[in-house]
């Protein structure tokens, strides 16, 4: 089944405060715009993928990421992650109104498009999720074709999202589980093997 996704990004120097002293200071916006480019390169190269939201506080700061393939608008007034996967959310069902919608992380510089894949399948249709790997948090969830999309993300979203009638899946996933906000995120990452963004960092 075809998804169309929604992918949040603060402005790239705001962005993943956990993360900071990962890298030198200066080179903080370089890692969190990395991250974004891998997660969405893996996205864009992916079969059932149609479209690919990027819902910006900055649109000029992350613009260089529109050359992925991905369409890139700037965030709704309300400037909560919820909010602005509700409204790209809006944005994609205005121009498709029966269209399945996910909400992706952009921090998932591992990811590789078959898991997207089988998240996909398994989902089979259902308004699903995919928790992280520690099991709390969510890093992908679907809507069901032309159903409300109900993003319930932040602390403890896997419970949240479980409590709002989404099913949570099942597969391994082992990449489209392992989104990045601590150092301890991003060593696990380096070692499933992260995209050529976010490598180019360490050489």
């Amino acid at each position: 089944m075809d998804v169309d996704l929604v992918v949040p990004m603060k402005h790239p120097r705001d962005g993943k405060s956990r993360l900071r002293g990962a890298v030198e200071a200066d080179r903080h916006p370089g890692l969190v715009l990395a991250l974004a480019a891998d997660t969405l390169a893996a996205v864009t190269s992916g079969a059932h993928v149609r479209r690919v939201l990027l819902v910006a506080a900055d649109p000029d700061s992350v613009a260089e990421l529109a050359q992925l393939g991905v369409e890139i608008v700037r965030e709704p007034a309300e400037k909560t992650l919820n909010a602005a996967f509700r409204h790209g959310a809006e944005l994609l069902r205005r121009d498709d109104p029966g269209s399945v919608v996910g909400a992706l992380q952009a921090d998932l510089p591992a990811l590789r498009a078959g898991d997207l894949a089988d998240a996909l399948a398994e989902a089979a249709g259902q308004r699903a999720f995919v928790a992280d790997r520690q099991g709390t948090g969510t890093t992908l969830l679907l809507s069901a074709p032309g159903a409300p999309l109900d993003p319930h993300f932040g602390p403890g979203s896997a419970r949240k999202h479980t409590g709002s009638g989404a099913v949570p899946l099942k597969n391994p996933l082992p990449s489209l589980r392992s989104d990045v906000d601590t150092p301890e995120d991003l060593a696990h990452v380096r070692a499933l093997g992260v995209g050529k963004h976010t490598a180019e960092l360490f050489i």
